[in-house]
């Protein structure tokens, strides 16, 4: 099945690290993907510092459907999402009319599902972002396990369910918005939620690598959740206090019925009262600090001057080279 509109302007935007090999298994299946559906695309790596040079293969592949491919090395390893936000905003301030599908280079992230996300975007009119939802992921049981502790801890403290990734699609309507979110530089999809861009879920299924082993470990996922996290900090820091106001409530409360007890009744054990009532104070002002230190952490943030990923990419860029088309 074709796309409807067989002039749909597309940019593939791929991050890379080292992982040259996997994306030369890639193009060939992404390419048979783009015609198969009628779609031509130009494709932009992002170089994030990798150690490996842009093998010259890459440069001799037989490709039609993908016009061009443009390398965009980065002065130092940034990561994953950063990575993403300045190739993002590279877009946007070189080629702003093209409607933007990111995706891994190693083949977890389906060349089949490109023309799915570019036909779920058309019948949305290209006003959303359309994100690939995960159906079942291709990881170790390990790595799954704790990737659902993050899903938990993540809704337990901002109330959102994680269940999106990079793969995406961004129409050019929405580029400009989202390269001046600042939250960007940090976690991407946590940002598209964050600045309430209108976006949509595609259910796909995460495959496994083409080549290699997974580049992301226990110690990355712990730092990409807080990278997501950190996004949402003003909406954790009042879920927080809202508990840790409840835990004073109940405190006093407890403060409350020690006093009758004592005084009221028969029941207190000599020196108990004093000992109970001493404990709950001290929960009190600890909890009290907690409160205290989250106002002041907030009302730092507010202050502290952002990186606007479309303004300060440049920084981070070391020119960029053709190398087909």
């Amino acid at each position: 099945m074709s796309v409807p509109a067989l002039d749909v302007k597309l940019l593939i935007l791929m991050p890379v690290y080292n992982d040259w090999r996997s994306l030369s298994l890639l193009l060939p299946g992404l390419e048979n993907e783009l015609h198969s559906a009628g779609l031509r695309a130009r494709l932009l790596l992002v170089d994030d510092g990798s150690t490996e040079k842009v093998p010259a293969s890459l440069s001799h592949l037989s490709l039609r459907s993908i016009e061009r491919i443009d390398v965009l090395p980065l002065r130092r390893n940034l990561g994953h999402q950063r990575a993403i936000a300045v190739g993002l905003s590279y877009i946007e301030a070189n080629d702003p009319t093209r409607n933007v599908i990111i995706m891994d280079a190693d083949g977890e992230d389906s060349a089949t599902d490109v023309p799915r996300l570019v036909r779920e975007c058309l019948a949305h009119n290209g006003e959303k972002i359309i994100f690939a939802a995960r159906a079942r992921r291709s990881e170790g049981l390990t790595f799954a396990c704790f990737y659902h502790l993050y899903r938990f801890v993540h809704w337990l403290l901002t109330g959102i369910p994680v269940r999106v990734g990079n793969f995406s699609i961004v129409p050019s309507s929405a580029l400009r918005r989202l390269v001046a979110v600042s939250e960007l530089w940090n976690h991407y999809a946590a940002a598209v939620h964050k600045a309430k861009l209108p976006m949509s879920l595609l259910s796909t299924e995460r495959r496994p690598r083409l080549d290699g082993t997974p580049q992301m470990d226990m110690i990355s996922l712990v730092a990409h959740g807080l990278s997501a996290m950190a996004v949402f900090g003003d909406r954790i820091g009042v879920r927080l206090l809202i508990l840790v106001s409840l835990g004073m409530l109940l405190a006093l409360s407890g403060i409350a019925a020690v006093a009758v007890i004592r005084f009221a009744t028969d029941l207190a054990i000599p020196g108990w009262a004093t000992f109970a009532s001493g404990l709950l104070l001290v929960f009190m002002a600890q909890m009290l600090l907690v409160v205290l230190g989250f106002i002041f952490v907030i009302l730092a943030a507010r202050n502290t001057l952002n990186v606007i990923p479309s303004r300060d990419y440049a920084h981070f860029i070391d020119g960029a080279q053709r190398i087909h088309g």
